[in-house]
């Protein structure tokens, strides 16, 4: 007997999406950390330690995001159906910031300040607005609502599945 794991079928026989999904799910896993520095990093110095800020909106909202990416990266850690509630929360309020903050960039952009949800995340090359949305269908995927208890997996009868 070989000790292979035959729950899942072999990377080929898998789908496009299927594979699109895993490799979403192993980005998010580092970029969601590094935004959530990134971002925090930068909402810490233009509140503290810049010269001439006059406007606290743009670092303010920055931290919020930085908030949020460090929120999700913790939903995305446990497997937990508590996590997955918060993960869909916490995305979906950066889905709806992100577009929120990116129209009002352009139409008020002296009130919405320099932010990392501005332009729609133009100067993080775009992950706050595409990035939620690629954490929003990895949390959806039934493979991914098995693994944090949201959806039972299907009983097998006795003798199936050796």
């Amino acid at each position: 007997m070989s000790n292979v794991d035959r729950s899942l079928p072999p990377p080929e026989t898998k789908s496009a999406w299927t594979r699109f999904l895993i490799t979403c799910g192993y980005i998010l896993a580092v970029s969601y950390p590094l935004l959530a520095l990134s971002t925090g990093v930068r909402a810490l110095y233009q509140l503290f330690l810049k010269e001439g800020v006059t406007d606290y909106l743009g670092p303010a909202m920055s931290g919020v995001a930085a908030l949020c990416y460090l929120t999700a990266t913790v939903g995305f850690t446990y497997r937990k159906k508590w996590a997955w509630q918060l993960s869909v929360g916490v995305l979906g309020f950066e889905t709806a910031m992100t577009l929120i903050v990116g129209t009002l960039s352009f139409i008020i952009p002296d009130v919405i300040g320099s932010t990392a949800w501005r332009h729609f995340g133009a100067d993080y090359g775009f992950f706050p607005l595409f990035q939620p949305l690629l954490g929003l269908a990895w949390l959806f995927w039934p493979e991914t609502l098995r693994t944090y208890g949201i959806i039972k997996t299907a009983v097998q009868p006795d003798g199936a599945g050796s």
